[in-house]
C-alpha cells in the first residue's frame, strides 16, 4: 500500500515576521508546491495570506492560488474552509466559489489555544452539501473524538460525498483537542464509521513526529508542513516544506509505504479533473 502525502504548507498561525521561510505570497507557494510535488507529495491543503502576510479569504487570491498551482503542478488542490479562527462562517462558505479539487470540512466546534473554532452543526451541514452540488470533495478534519460522531451524522444525513470516498484527518495536539499521542490517535480510527475509506493524521508541533510514525504503523496517511510544525529537530527550525515530505516520504518508503502518486491520490480520494 503506498502512502497519500498531503503538506500543509501556510497556516493562518505562524507570523511571517517570525518565520520568513514560511510561504506566504502567491510566488512562494508555486514554489512550495513544486518542490514538494517533487519529493512526494500527492495534495496541497491551502490557506492564504494578503500582500501584508496576513491570513485572508480574498476570492480573487484563493481563485489564483488554485490556478497557479494547478497550472504548474499536478497536485490536488485542497483549500481551507476553516479560514482562520476570526473568519465569519458566511466567509467561509464562499471558499468553495474558488472552485478547488478539495476542501477541509471541520466536524465540530472545538477550543483552539485561547480562541474557539467555530463550527457549529448548521455550518457543517451547509458546507457538506455545497460540496456535494458543485462535485468538490471534502477532507472530514477531526480534531476531537466527539467529531466522529458528528461525521458518521452528516453522512447519514446526506448521503456520501461527491467522489463515493470519505478521507478524514486526524489533527492532534491543538490545545483543546485531542493530543497528539498514539493512544488518542488508535482510539479515534478504532471508531470510524463504515463509510469512511481511508484517514490521515496530523501532529501539531512535537506531536509531529510519534503521529506520523503511528499512522504509518497503523495503515493510515499523512500530513506534514509549516501550518502544524515549524521545528525540524531540537534547536532547528524547518528550512521548508520540502524538507517535512522529503523526511515523511523517506520514512515511509522505508516502511514499504511509499508515495501516492498524484494520478493514484486522485483515483483514490474520487477526485474530478477540472
Amino acid at each position: 500500500m503506498s502512502t497519500l502525502i498531503t503538506v500543509a504548507p501556510t497556516g493562518a498561525e505562524h507570523a511571517k515576521a517570525d518565520v520568513p521561510q514560511l510561504p506566504t505570497t502567491l510566488a512562494e507557494l508555486v514554489d512550495t508546491a513544486r518542490s514538494c510535488e517533487a519529493a512526494g507529495a500527492a495534495m496541497i491543503h491551502l490557506h492564504i495570506r494578503d500582500a501584508d502576510h496576513r491570513p485572508t479569504l480574498d476570492p480573487g487570491l484563493l481563485k489564483a492560488s488554485v490556478e497557479a498551482i494547478r497550472a504548474e503542478t499536478d497536485l490536488i488542490v485542497q483549500l481551507s474552509t476553516g479560514g482562520s479562527v476570526h473568519d465569519p462562517l458566511e466567509t467561509r462558505l464562499t471558499v468553495l466559489d474558488a472552485e478547488p479539487d478539495s476542501c477541509s470540512l471541520t466536524c465540530g466546534t472545538t477550543n483552539f489555544g485561547d480562541d474557539v473554532f467555530l463550527n457549529p452543526w448548521g455550518f457543517m451541514s451547509d458546507l457538506y452539501v455545497q460540496a456535494q452540488e458543485r462535485e468538490i470533495v471534502p477532507e472530514f478534519e477531526l480534531f476531537d473524538l466527539g467529531h466522529v460522531a458528528s461525521l458518521a451524522r452528516l453522512i447519514d444525513a446526506h448521503g456520501l460525498p461527491y467522489g463515493g470516498k470519505v478521507h478524514v484527518d486526524f489533527v492532534t495536539g491543538v490545545p483543546g483537542g485531542m493530543p497528539g499521542t498514539p493512544a488518542a490517535v488508535l482510539a479515534g480510527v478504532a471508531i470510524l464509521p463504515p463509510a469512511v475509506t481511508s484517514w490521515s493524521a496530523t501532529g501539531i508541533g512535537r506531536a509531529h513526529l510519534p503521529v506520523l510514525a503511528t499512522a504509518l504503523a497503523a495503515g493510515g496517511h499523512l500530513r506534514v508542513g509549516m501550518e502544524d510544525n515549524i521545528v525540524y529537530a531540537r534547536g532547528r527550525q524547518v528550512a521548508s516544506n520540502a524538507e517535512l515530505v522529503e523526511r515523511a516520504a523517506r520514512l515511509a518508503t522505508e516502511l514499504q509505504r511509499p508515495p501516492m502518486s498524484t494520478a493514484d491520490a486522485r483515483e483514490f480520494l474520487g477526485i474530478k479533473r477540472r
